[in-house]
């Protein structure tokens, strides 16, 4: 059994192996329905999040859209994802500023994209990684924060240290690709109660530090 975390290429190598179609569970077909997907997704699945989106993005074609959309109505279209009413100011505050400061078009560099009234790095990096194929962070979700942890690959508490922990250990080509695997293994196998180690994939890197044995 491991005793400390694994040399990072047998651990990619294994999450690769595991999860070769792994991507982005939000769907979308625009950076647009991708930002709004996101800000949807936070104390939320993606499952829920993709049952609301469809009729969203039908009502809602561009960010001069929802910057002009009545609040009330957009707070009723996404109310089942929670928060909605944190949420819907954010989508709307985030597209007023797309429509009057970048031509209605979403940004694709990290400074411009966290500018954005509501959208943190985490955000950034979703939409960066999987609208616009650049590797400019890792996504450290509750997923990916308690993967790093139990594996070992950080110490850390705090998201943007934890990142900052990851970006150092994973080749920057593989920045989104690993978020990617860690959140596919946090659902499907090492969940936060109760782990799957029996089963589990990765068991012989793994030093499952904070599991209980």
């Amino acid at each position: 059994m491991a005793t400390k975390a694994p040399p990072i290429s047998k651990l990619i190598a294994a999450l690769n192996k595991t999860y070769p179609s792994a991507h982005c569970e939000l769907n979308f077909t625009t950076p647009l329905e991708l930002l709004v997907a996101t800000i949807l997704s936070a104390q939320c699945t993606d499952k829920r999040v993709n049952m609301v989106t469809p009729a969203l993005f039908a009502r809602f074609k561009t960010a001069a859209d929802y910057a002009a959309a009545p609040l009330a109505e957009l707070e009723k279209m996404i109310q089942s994802t929670g928060f909605f009413r944190n949420k819907a100011k954010s989508i709307q505050t985030a597209c007023r500023d797309i429509a009057e400061k970048h031509s209605g078009r979403v940004p694709d560099t990290m400074e411009a994209l966290t500018a954005l009234h509501g959208v943190g790095r985490k955000t950034a990096n979703v939409i960066l990684g999987n609208a616009f194929g650049k590797n400019e962070g890792v996504v450290t979700d509750t997923h990916v924060i308690r993967l790093s942890q139990r594996i070992g690959l950080t110490k850390q508490k705090l998201p943007e240290k934890i990142e900052g922990d990851l970006m150092k250990l994973v080749p920057r080509e593989q920045w989104t690709m690993f978020s990617h695997w860690l959140i596919w293994h946090g659902r499907r196998r090492c969940y936060a109660r109760g782990p799957d180690c029996e089963h589990c994939e990765l068991a012989k890197h793994c030093p499952r530090i904070g599991v209980k044995r």
